[in-house]
């Protein structure tokens, strides 16, 4: 009898079949038991996944092309931060570090966990370093804690720490994260197109300008999800790419009939890369940041006790991050099984640590699985081959970084709301009618994209499950590592008095 359940066993990298795996996914027309083509359908696992190489390289150029502002975004963030002596780093520099780390470890992932997600340097991370810590360190110590950090997550990979704290987890808050995820990932779609803003007062936001969408960016964007939203509807095979061309050569129109700008410099403007033809093609990468970290340069200068803080922080929110984004893109591409572990778990979480390493010792911060992943997913890629497709992209972008610079982010930001949607299926695996269940799911779907964190999501989870389900007679259901995890973010959510009682 011919079975259709993809395969692999979570606990131990090796492609055992479990019976309770989920369905192939929508489209999928081939089965586990079907012949692999050649030595490369055999390694990726292509046809047992129910993919087609095809497929793949398709789901891998719309991966990184919803990623590549990342090029441009990275050097914007880290670049305009002085660190505690008024040194900055320089963009050139930045950007083709950016580009190197990220197209490397993508490879690497692809190569040894096989999972169609993609890496690059963490945005929430990059933030952090730019605004909390180079104030009080140096660039090369800021760095040099990132490696730590990296350094401890891979430990943790590797002794299978990781993987005992993601099997505590129950299903519900699983299901949970990909649901928060598909929101938050919409979210940050809505904003970046300008088609939701910050307000000055009375709302925390509100639609488009004023009120009302008034920018030829954010109608392109509205366009743009329509177009995606009614091919991947109709089904038409590679309708998120189609969209994002079609919509990407509209923008380019738009700009050469009304010279938009920027929008920091003029309101109605595109939100960061304007989309237009480069006139030149090729760059030369300049190389000079990498090896440029301070191992333990920040323990002198702050003090052990501060200098550990800032590792606790970094180390919260890169472990938790990055096992919420990687669950929420497995149940996406319809490989986790009902425990929501997915094949190759320990080394996608061992590769996903070594990106945090490298992202220190090339000064990007920490390389991490992108959300942004589940645009490629969404265009049908359930494969490794992707993740290598996406990592050339990256490597090739160090070169042609112009080329970067023509999809909009209110392009890729279209496909992030329609990819949003498709996550939110996972809805169904949560029972709301049980509301020690119900509460810590809702609180775990609604902070992540109200706090712009997924990190704080699975926190806010964790915690209100413990003592929900304690306090109300169903301690049994919480594992032990869940108290521990909970006494752990409960402490990372106080860690602004700590810190600010060890620097006094």
């Amino acid at each position: 009898m011919t079975s259709t359940t993809p395969v692999g066993d979570p606990h131990a990298d090796d492609t055992t079949r479990r019976p309770e795996f989920p369905p192939l996914p929508t489209g999928a027309t081939t089965t586990v038991d079907a012949e692999p083509k050649n030595a490369l359908d055999r390694f990726f696992e292509i046809t047992r996944r129910g993919s087609t190489f095809a497929r793949e390289i398709r789901g891998g150029i719309v991966t990184f092309v919803t990623m590549a502002y990342i090029v441009i975004l990275n050097p914007l963030i880290l670049g305009g931060a002085p660190d505690v002596l008024g040194n900055t780093l320089s963009g050139a520099q930045l950007s083709a570090a950016t580009g190197l780390t990220a197209g490397v470890m993508t490879i690497m992932f692809g190569l040894v966990a096989r999972l169609p997600f993609a890496l690059a340097a963490g945005l929430g991370i990059n933030s952090f370093l730019a605004v909390s810590v180079v104030g009080q360190v140096t660039w090369p110590e800021a760095m040099g804690l990132v490696v730590i950090n990296g350094l401890l997550i891979v430990l943790f990979g590797a002794t299978g720490i990781r993987t005992a704290i993601f099997n505590a987890v129950p299903a519900p808050l699983k299901a949970a994260i990909t649901v928060g995820i598909g929101l938050f990932i919409a979210f940050i779609g809505f904003v970046d197109s300008g088609f939701v803003s910050r307000t000055a007062g009375g709302p925390p936001v509100q639609l488009g300008d004023a009120g009302s969408i008034t920018s030829i960016p954010t109608l392109i964007f509205v366009i743009g999800l329509v177009l995606i939203g009614v091919l991947v509807a109709r089904r038409v095979p590679g309708g998120i790419l189609i969209g994002i061309v079609v919509a990407t050569v509209i923008a380019i129109i738009a700009q050469a009939i009304f010279k938009l700008g920027p929008a920091f410099e003029s309101p109605g403007g595109w939100h960061m890369t304007i989309p237009e033809i480069p006139t030149a093609l090729v760059t030369i990468p300049d190389f000079g940041l990498i090896g440029q970290f301070d191992l333990f340069g920040s323990f002198s200068r702050i003090g052990a006790l501060s200098a550990t803080m800032l590792v606790f922080t970094l180390v919260f929110s890169n472990f938790f991050d990055a096992m919420g984004t990687m669950t929420g893109l497995a149940k996406n591409a319809g490989l986790a099984y009902k425990d929501g572990t997915f094949p190759r778990l320990r080394s996608a979480f061992v590769v996903e640590g070594l990106g945090a390493v490298a992202g220190g010792a090339t000064s990007t911060s920490s390389n991490t699985v992108y959300v942004d992943s589940a645009s490629g997913i969404g265009e049908g890629a359930r494969t490794g081959l992707a993740s290598v497709v996406v990592g050339v992209l990256f490597l090739l972008s160090m070169f042609f970084t112009p080329l970067t610079l023509v999809v909009p982010i209110e392009v890729g930001s279209a496909a992030l709301v329609v990819v949003g949607a498709m996550m939110m299926a996972q809805v169904k695996e949560i029972k709301f009618t049980n509301f020690a269940v119900a509460l810590p799911a809702f609180l775990t779907i609604v902070t992540m994209p109200l706090t712009y964190s997924i990190a704080n999501g699975i926190g806010v989870g964790f915690v209100s499950w413990a003592l929900v389900n304690a306090l109300s007679g169903r301690a049994r259901k919480v594992h032990w590592l869940m108290w521990i995890v909970a006494a752990g973010f409960a402490l990372y959510f106080v860690r602004g008095p700590i810190e600010t009682m060890l620097a006094g």
